[in-house]
C-alpha cells in the first residue's frame, strides 16, 4: 500500500542552486510531506546536487519544463500537488542581455502556466499555498542610502529583472483576481555551496584556485547584500508555513559589500588556504567594461520577516564565506563536472532525449 502524505509539494527548479537547498531542507525536515522536484535540467540544474537525498521515500524527481502545459498538468495530476514552491527561473543578468526571450518564456510564461494549473487543479483554495520566490532586482537600483522594503516601487533595469517583475505581478494578480493562495518573497544575492560558477562568488573562487583572471565590472564599486543560501532556505520554510496569504516578504543577509572588496577578501582567504604568498591572488584582478544597465546598489530591509515571523540570518558573511570556500575546495569534482559540459550529455542520455 502506497504511503499517504500530508502534503504533496511541487518545488520547481529543485535541481538548481537555491532550489536544491530548499528541496534538501524540506525532504529531511518534513518526512510526512512528499517533495516533488520538477526541473528541466538546463545548464544550471544538476541532480548531483541532491545525491544525499535521492533515495528518500518522500522525494521524487520529475524532469519537465514549466512552460510546457501538458508536463505541468500531468505532474499536478499524477502526484495530486497540494502546494507549490516556485523557484525555476532563468536567473543570470548577462544571459538576459544577450537573449531576453528565454527569460520571458521561463520566468513569465512558465510562472503563469503554473498559476493557471494550480487554479484549475485545486477545487477550493483552503489548505494550499503557492509560494513564488523572486529577487530584489525587481526594485531597480538604490543610491548610497536607503533600503528596499516590501512597499518599494518596482523599477527593473535588465531583461532578467523585468521578467521577474512581470512574474511577481502575475502572482499578485492571481491572488487579487481569483483568490489563489499566494505568498511572495524577494531575496538578495545568494551564496553558498552548489552554486553554478557563472555567478560572482563561485566564479572568483574557481578562477583563484586555477590562477585565471578575476573579471570585475567597471571599478568594482557596485554594492550587493549577500544572503547565505541555507538561511534563504530557512526563510522560505518560515514564509511557506507561517507567512500571510497575499503578502510579500523581503529576505536579506543584512550585510552590504562592494564587489571589489568582496573579491579582495576572497583573494586573501584563498591565499591562506592554498598556502600562497599574501597578495598573490589579488594580482589576478582584471577590470572589464561595465555591464549594460548595471544597478549600483541593492540592499534589503528584512525587518518585516524578522518582526512578524522571527527569521534572521544565522551566521555572519565571513563565516558563510569560509564555509562556502571550504566546500568548493573540497568538491573540485563537482566544479569540474558542471563546467565541463559533460553532465548535459549525461542527463540527455539518462532520460533518452
Amino acid at each position: 500500500m502506497e504511503k499517504t502524505f500530508q502534503k504533496n509539494i511541487l518545488i520547481t527548479g529543485g535541481a538548481g542552486f537555491i532550489g536544491s537547498h530548499v528541496v534538501r531542507l524540506f525532504v529531511n525536515k518534513y518526512p510526512h510531506y512528499r517533495i516533488v522536484n520538477f526541473d528541466n535540467l538546463t545548464y544550471a540544474g544538476n541532480l548531483s546536487n541532491l545525491k544525499d537525498i535521492e533515495n528518500k521515500e518522500n522525494y521524487v524527481f520529475v524532469k519537465g519544463d514549466i512552460v510546457a502545459n501538458d508536463a505541468v498538468t500531468n505532474v499536478f495530476s499524477q502526484y495530486n500537488i497540494t502546494d507549490v514552491i516556485h523557484l525555476a527561473a532563468e536567473s543570470h543578468v548577462d544571459r538576459s542581455i544577450e537573449g531576453p526571450m528565454a527569460f520571458v518564456q521561463t520566468n513569465v510564461v512558465g510562472t503563469v502556466n503554473l498559476l493557471q494549473t494550480a487554479k484549475n487543479h485545486w477545487t477550493d483554495f483552503t489548505n494550499h499555498v503557492f509560494h513564488h520566490v523572486s529577487t530584489d532586482e525587481v526594485y531597480g537600483s538604490l543610491g548610497n542610502d536607503g533600503l528596499f522594503t516590501e512597499t518599494t516601487a518596482y523599477d527593473p533595469r535588465s531583461p532578467y529583472s523585468a521578467s521577474k517583475a512581470a512574474s511577481d505581478h502575475f502572482v499578485s494578480a492571481f491572488f487579487h483576481t481569483y483568490g489563489l493562495p499566494i505568498k511572495l518573497s524577494n531575496c538578495s544575492n545568494n551564496y553558498g555551496s552548489h552554486h553554478f560558477p557563472e555567478k560572482l562568488i563561485p566564479l572568483m573562487i574557481h578562477n583563484i584556485v586555477n590562477k585565471k583572471p578575476l573579471p570585475v565590472y567597471g571599478k568594482g564599486e557596485n554594492i550587493r547584500d549577500w544572503l547565505w543560501v541555507e538561511d534563504h532556505a530557512r526563510a522560505i520554510d518560515t514564509i511557506f508555513h507561517n507567512g500571510k496569504l497575499g503578502e510579500s516578504y523581503n529576505i536579506g543577509g543584512l550585510n552590504e559589500w562592494k564587489n571589489i572588496d568582496l573579491v579582495k577578501y576572497l583573494c586573501r582567504l584563498l591565499d591562506k588556504k592554498l598556502n600562497r604568498s599574501e597578495g598573490e591572488s589579488e594580482q589576478l584582478i582584471t577590470y572589464v567594461k561595465d555591464r549594460s544597465g548595471h544597478d549600483l546598489r541593492y540592499a534589503i530591509d528584512a525587518s518585516k520577516l524578522e518582526k512578524e515571523l522571527g527569521w534572521k540570518p544565522s551566521i555572519t558573511f565571513e563565516e558563510g564565506l569560509e564555509k562556502t570556500v571550504d566546500w568548493y575546495l573540497n568538491n573540485q569534482d563537482w566544479i569540474n563536472e558542471v563546467t565541463s559540459g559533460d553532465y548535459q550529455h549525461y542527463y540527455k542520455k539518462m532520460y533518452n532525449e
